[in-house]
């Protein structure tokens, strides 16, 4: 085997050498932290301060699985998602609190990890250190092979246990798009209501309390005041039903996807057609849903893309909804901020996906999918 000067080791395989030096001194904190709340918790547990102490003690776990992986991920280049974060039912008390600590499987998990760890730590302390002093031309692949198993072991303890914890996890990062979202719905009614038909109906109620005063000493010009009263209910009722038509739109209710994408369409100022390709009207969520990232698109293709044309399709695919909406503008949009950004948390946010191809130049493909769920579900 031809000698390699110790320096010449590419960057990953230094990585890869700190990793396993750095294993004995947190394999030793790890194992004396373990078994120091175990047995301290276990011998305690028939008093006060015992199984809170074991309720601590999982959560100081679950704090060393995190800096592990972290460690993993800098060092081996190992992407590792998070666990669930755990779930206190602090509504009810310190005791639902102290059991649904206590049943924490992640923080089980994450102590197994640490128990076990402390003479494989020692074992791979020691041969990466003999192989830098004695025998470094082998190390890079002996520290490759150790760092086999250390992978292994980090996916198995440290990682989500299943699909579902990790679509947990996700749920509950996505919950709080949708709580952010939903503010911004509701600031942004508010400030229309007030802005508009609000203001617009107090200056009603002033103007006819005015000809109310005057109609018996001026009728010409309290009917005439009257006249432009009419004119401005007319305004005003017109704004609550185009804010309405922000909330959901009635056509949307009462007649579903195929013409109220339709009525979308026909606003659009660049020439859009509709092609829809579903037989059943997927859950109210998932059109209200649809309905708005088409509104918003098409909006984008009248504002921004400088199209001759554009397309609309949508059809549904064994459980999921899928839309597509097409144009052959100038091209160059992305999620980096502004209303598609906020498309495809939304998206994000009921498992969905969104997908944009705009080259510089055009054409632009947007598509999203959205779970179909059944209107009874």
């Amino acid at each position: 085997m031809p000698r390699v000067p110790a320096f010449g080791f590419p960057g990953s395989t230094w990585r890869e050498i700190a990793y396993l030096l750095t294993n004995l001194p947190m394999g030793i904190f790890g194992f004396v932290y373990v078994t120091s709340w175990l047995f301290i918790g276990a011998a305690l547990s028939i008093t006060v301060v015992g199984l809170p102490m074991l309720a601590f003690g999982l959560l100081g776990s679950r704090q060393l699985g995190k800096f592990e992986r972290a460690r993993a991920r800098l060092l081996l280049d190992l992407q590792v998602d998070e666990p669930s974060p755990l779930r206190h039912h602090t509504h009810g008390g310190f005791f639902p609190w102290l059991w649904s600590s206590l049943k924490d499987p992640v923080g089980w998990r994450h102590t197994l990890y640490l128990l076990i760890r402390l003479p494989w730590d020692i074992m791979t302390f020691t041969v990466t250190l003999v192989g830098l002093f004695v025998a470094w031309p082998v190390l890079p692949w002996v520290a490759r092979g150790l760092t086999v198993v250390e992978r292994a072991m980090v996916r198995a303890l440290l990682s989500p246990s299943d699909e579902l914890e990790r679509r947990i996890a996700e749920l509950e990062s996505d919950r709080g798009v949708v709580v952010d979202t939903a503010a911004a719905d509701l600031r942004r009614i508010e400030r229309d209501l007030h802005d508009g038909a609000q203001a617009r109906l107090v200056a009603l109620a002033m103007d006819l309390g005015l000809a109310k005063e005057k109609l018996t000493e001026d009728p010409e010009a309290a009917a005439k005041m009257v006249d432009e009263a009419h004119g401005e209910v007319k305004i005003a009722l017109q704004e609550l039903r185009d804010l309405a038509r922000g909330i959901h739109p009635a056509i949307l209710t009462d007649r579903g996807l195929g013409p109220a994408l339709s009525s979308l369409a026909a606003r659009c100022t660049v020439p859009a057609t509709i092609s829809i390709d579903i037989e059943e009207r997927p859950a109210p969520a998932i059109e209200g849903i649809a309905y708005f990232t088409v509104s918003e698109l098409l909006q984008n293709v009248s504002k921004h893309s400088r199209a001759k044309a554009a397309t609309v399709e949508l059809w549904r695919t064994e459980h999921r909804l899928l839309l597509q909406v097409w144009d052959n503008g100038v091209g160059g949009a992305d999620t980096s901020g502004g209303g598609l950004a906020g498309l495809s948390e939304r998206l994000g946010s009921v498992d969905g996906l969104f997908v944009i191809d705009s080259p510089a130049g055009g054409p632009t493909t947007i598509t999203a999918e959205l779970p179909w769920r059944d209107r009874t579900s």
